[in-house]
């Protein structure tokens, strides 16, 4: 009877074993929930800005349009606008005759060479040559402001001709739109 109970003891541990390692079947649980049926709302889409549109303030991020390009650059001792320059500063004109509501400030910029002052004169020339243009092509003198940085703000700190052709310019910078 003892060979009994001990087989009968080592079949109910084999068999608790072997439960335990066993994976239970994962049980299909479907909860179903009521939801009402999803709304959507309908996708608006616009067209994209006419880049010849100067009167759109959507072209300032527009790669294709002149009013994304507001920086200036000039010769070397120079203050005059050069004539690829006319195009994006006429752009820059119409936006402001048809938004009075928009302000900018021309930053007037110059190269590390000649003096401090004469480079402060030389940023505050170009700037004003900025707005002549501007003004000619109906911008108001009150939405535009000169400030001549010289020498004190380059982009480019190399000094060699690659570098000061960059420094020489005139930001556009808008205050409001």
């Amino acid at each position: 009877m003892k060979i009994a109970l001990r087989m009968l003891l080592a079949l109910s541990v084999a068999f608790a074993v072997a439960a335990c390692k066993s994976t239970p079947e994962a049980e299909e649980t479907t909860t179903e929930t009521t939801t009402e049926p999803e709304v959507t709302e309908p996708v608006v889409t616009e067209a994209a800005p006419d880049p010849r549109d100067y009167t759109d303030p959507r072209n300032f991020e527009n790669s294709e349009s002149l009013l994304s390009k507001r920086v200036i650059y000039f010769d070397f001792d120079k203050s005059d606008v050069k004539a690829e320059y006319r195009d994006v500063l006429a752009a820059h004109a119409a936006y402001m005759a048809a938004s009075p509501s928009a302000r900018a400030t021309l930053e007037g910029h110059a190269d590390e060479r000649g003096t401090r002052e004469y480079n402060l004169g030389l940023g505050e020339r170009r700037g004003n040559s900025v707005t002549g243009l501007l003004s000619a092509g109906g911008a108001r003198g009150g939405q535009l402001d000169v400030v001549s940085y010289g020498e004190e703000r380059p982009v480019c700190r190399v000094s060699d001709e690659d570098c000061w052709w960059q420094n020489r310019r005139v930001e556009v910078v808008y205050t409001a739109r």
